[in-house]
This record gives structure tokens, C-alpha cells and sequence, in this order.
């Protein structure tokens, strides 16, 4: 196992420019085009196919990157090109992480294949935990799946929502209540396969940011899918099952993640680098304005009032980057994270994002409130990263729990 470092080794420079590259060339001169049409980028996922960054052997390189720092690395490059492009371009990462962290090998060899497509045509998936009166309160989900014995198929109903790509994947990762006795421990996750009847996209939500990411409502009607695509398989899930109710019944013991949180907990700090990404973009255009912007004779960040901000914003921007390359190393050594190190760097990384891009609207003025500047949009751009994947106060709520040892509400 590699030794924490907070130097990039020759390898992953390289990769680190070859997607600022493409961030740069490609996602940059498109951004605004596909913010104010709000449609799904294919042209730019289709090009990031091409050279390879939208595809499972370049996320599986940066995912196994001994030292934890590829997947975030990766993460910040293609968000400081744009976030909304981005999500596009990594969304189907979430449906992935799900099938890598709760399907068998042969789950994983055959569907997230599926999940990408190829070059010539590329494919999206989505994962779909989200609904109406379940978000960060995962325990309310109502959407159910129950096994048709006889014909060894699972039927779900239900309305999930805010799902990115919701409708238009070509395969849906949906957490579905199997047990409703034990609530959140009673949850299990299915694939469900392209062009399957019962599945259909709902309302397609317009959004405040991200909008070149495709966010929507998807409805479950008596859809009908192989016993096979239980994740993890029903052998497995049985156990869990008995075990939960065993432990329900003792009245304690060990506890038992869900499906839904054992995604979230493995992609946190991706989602902080991601913040990173956009707060770096912005603080960039700041302080490139600040310094040939003139005012009363000079350059306005000749004032200490808009110098100091742009320390600020470095100094929050250098110290979010480490708490998120602490919690990935530690992810990939193996460390638990005791203090809840992987909700710190997201609720830690989130915060300085909205923070950063606001104060790059400041330094701007009234040119930094037009669409003619980009931190216009990275500030619209920046709100997701506080609500999705767990709002900030639901880290806090998980950090809270874990140094104390107190189920804190």
C-alpha cells in the first residue's frame, strides 16, 4: 500500500493534463451552450469517449490507483471544466459504484459494460435511491420490490426522484424496500436492464445549476425483472435479512449498512473533488480579472480588500483538496474512517464551493452577475454540492455521530 503523499508521481501528471486538456479544449467552449439549452451533452460524452476518458477502463485505472488520489485527481480536472458537462460525463460512475460495491463478478462483468456503451454509441446509467418523501431520510422509501418465487422474478413499484439520467439510462440501478420491519436495513438494490416495460421517465426537473445534466423523476409500475438482477443475489440477501432480524431481536449488536449508504460512503469524496474542481475554476477567473481590472488607477487587486479575499479562497481551496486526498487514500488503504473523514472532505469541500464562487461573483461585480463570465454559472453551478449525495447538515449529522458515539438527531 502506498504511503500518504500529497506529491502527484510522473503518471499521474500526465493524466492530470491530458484531462485539463480536454477540459480545457473541449468541455470549456461548449459550457455555455449546453447550460442555457439544458439537454444531455451527447456530442462531448461521445468525444470523451473517443479519447477515452468516458469509458470503464479509464475509471477503473483511476478507481484502483494505488495511492487513492486518481478517481479525485480526475474529478477536479473535469469539473474545473465545467460541472454540468461533467456530471454527464461521470453520472453513470454513481450506477457503477453501486454495482462494484453490492453485485457479484459476473453482475459486474455483464451490465457495466452496458452502462457505457462504446465510442460509436455511447450509453448512460442511473442510480435511483431519491423519492418524493425519501431523500436524506433513506428510511421513508416506499418503493417496493417483491419476489415472485414461482417465476423467480422481482416485481418494483414506486416513484424515484432527482435521478441523474433518470429515463434516458441504458440501465437503472434502483434501492428498493425488500423487508419493510427493518427499515433501512431492509433495503436491497436491482438492475434493471434496457427497455424493460414498466419503467418510465417522469417529470424532467429545470434546475438552478447543473444544467447540462439530466435530472429526473423515474416511475416503477409492476416492472418485472430476473431473479438475477437482485445485486449481490438472493442467497446473500437472505442472510443479511435473517441476520438483521436476529440482531432486531437481541435488541443490538453490529450494524448493518444499506445499499443506498454503502454507495454514498464510497463516492463522498469524489463528490468533494468535484467541489474543488468548480471553487478552483472560479478563484482562476477571479483572479485573473483582479489583476488586469483597473479602477482608480491600478489594478484591483492592488486592494487589500480584494486581495485578501483571493488568499482566503486559495487557502479554502488548498485545505478542502487535502481533507478530500485524505479521505481517498485512506479509502484505498483501508483505514476506517473513525471521525467520519469521508463526510468531512464532502461537507468541508461543498461549503468552500459555494463560498469561493460567490466571492469570484463579488471580485467580478456587476460583469461577475452576467452569463458573459463563467462564475455566473459555477456559482449556480456550486448550490448541488451542499444537497446531493447528503445535504451538509446531514454530515455534519454523520459526524457528529461518529465522534460522539451518540445517536444524535
Amino acid at each position: 500500500m502506498a504511503e500518504f503523499t500529497m506529491e502527484l508521481n510522473d503518471d499521474q501528471k500526465q493524466v492530470r493534463d491530458w484531462i485539463h486538456g480536454f477540459a480545457a479544449d473541449v468541455m470549456r467552449p461548449a459550457a455555455a451552450e449546453w447550460d442555457e439549452r439544458e439537454e444531455t451533452p451527447w456530442p462531448v460524452i461521445q468525444e470523451a469517449a473517443k479519447v477515452g476518458i468516458y469509458s470503464l477502463d479509464f475509471y477503473a485505472q483511476q478507481f484502483f490507483d494505488p495511492t487513492g488520489l486518481g478517481i479525485p485527481m480526475a474529478m477536479e480536472e473535469l469539473f474545473w471544466g465545467d460541472a454540468g458537462i461533467a456530471l454527464s460525463i461521470v453520472g453513470t460512475g454513481l450506477a457503477a459504484i453501486g454495482v462494484v460495491a453490492n453485485g457479484t463478478e459476473e453482475q459486474i462483468g455483464t451490465w457495466i459494460p452496458q452502462m457505457y456503451g462504446t465510442p460509436d454509441d455511447v450509453k448512460v446509467a442511473a442510480f435511483c435511491s431519491s423519492e418524493p418523501d425519501a431523500g436524506s431520510d433513506v428510511g421513508s422509501m416506499r418503493t417496493r420490490a417483491v419476489y415472485d418465487q414461482a417465476k423467480d422474478e422481482w416485481v418494483l413499484n414506486g416513484t424515484k426522484t432527482w435521478a441523474t439520467n433518470g429515463g434516458i439510462a441504458n440501465v437503472h440501478i434502483v434501492v428498493a424496500v425488500v423487508d419493510p420491519e427493518l427499515g433501512t436495513k431492509g433495503h436491497a438494490s436491482f438492475i434493471v436492464p434496457p427497455n424493460t416495460p414498466g419503467l418510465s421517465q417522469g417529470q424532467k426537473f429545470k434546475k438552478h445549476g447543473i444544467r447540462a445534466s439530466h435530472t429526473a423523476e423515474v416511475v416503477l409500475e409492476d416492472l418485472r425483472i430476473p431473479g438475477s438482477c437482485l445485486l449481490g443475489g438472493k442467497e446473500k440477501l437472505d442472510e443479511r435479512l435473517a441476520r438483521a432480524h436476529e440482531r432486531a431481536r437481541s435488541g443490538g449488536g453490529e450494524r448493518v449498512k444499506n445499499a443506498a449508504m454503502a454507495t454514498f460512503e464510497a463516492s463522498r469524496p469524489a463528490v468533494g473533488a468535484m467541489a474543488v474542481g468548480t471553487a478552483r475554476a472560479a478563484y482562476e477567473v477571479a483572479l485573473d480579472y483582479a489583476k488586469t481590472r483597473t479602477q482608480f488607477g491600478r489594478p484591483i487587486i492592488d486592494n487589500q480588500g480584494v486581495a485578501f479575499q483571493l488568499a482566503d479562497m486559495r487557502t479554502q481551496i488548498d485545505a478542502a483538496r487535502l481533507l478530500v486526498w485524505r479521505a481517498s487514500w485512506m479509502a484505498v488503504a483501508g483505514r476506517p474512517f473513525d471521525s467520519a473523514e469521508g463526510s468531512m472532505s464532502k461537507l468541508f469541500a461543498s461549503e468552500v464551493a459555494k463560498k469561493v464562487t460567490a466571492q469570484a461573483v463579488q471580485i467580478l461585480g456587476g460583469n461577475g452577475f452576467t452569463r458573459e463570465y463563467p462564475v455566473e454559472r459555477m456559482h449556480r453551478d456550486s448550490a448541488i454540492y451542499t444537497i446531493f449525495e447528503g445535504t451538509s447538515e446531514i454530515q455534519r449529522l454523520v459526524i457528529a455521530r461518529t465522534i460522539s458515539g451518540m445517536p444524535i438527531r
